[in-house]
């Protein structure tokens, strides 16, 4: 009878062991595989830099576009950046230039 009673506590702790090793395997695989894995991580990592680099590419656009709106405002307007946007608006070029077409 005691050797019936060793087998089944036997049994008892290698069913724990095995349900905490699956539970292991389990924790395992999501971390190399699953939505939160290390390569997800990696991969938001690339992508936080790449947007870094848009964020401050629109940074300095918006910095060139306040500099020349401050120049076209106010009591002082800047004659060079009046006459390219005469330019570009109103498609007026001097006498002595050349305007060459190409499609």
């Amino acid at each position: 009878m005691k050797r019936i009673g060793n087998i089944i506590h036997g049994m008892g702790r290698s069913w724990q062991a095995g349900f905490w090793m699956l539970l292991v395997a389990y924790f395992a695989f999501h971390a190399f595989n699953g939505a939160n894995s290390i390569s997800a991580l990696k991969n938001l990592q690339v992508q936080e830099q790449e947007l870094l680099a848009l964020a401050q590419a629109v940074r300095t656009e918006r910095l060139m576009m306040e500099s020349r709106t401050r120049a076209m405002s106010g009591t002082k307007v800047d004659p060079d950046m009046l006459e390219q946007q005469v330019r570009v608006r109103l498609g007026f070029t001097h006498p002595d230039e050349v305007i060459v077409i190409t499609n």
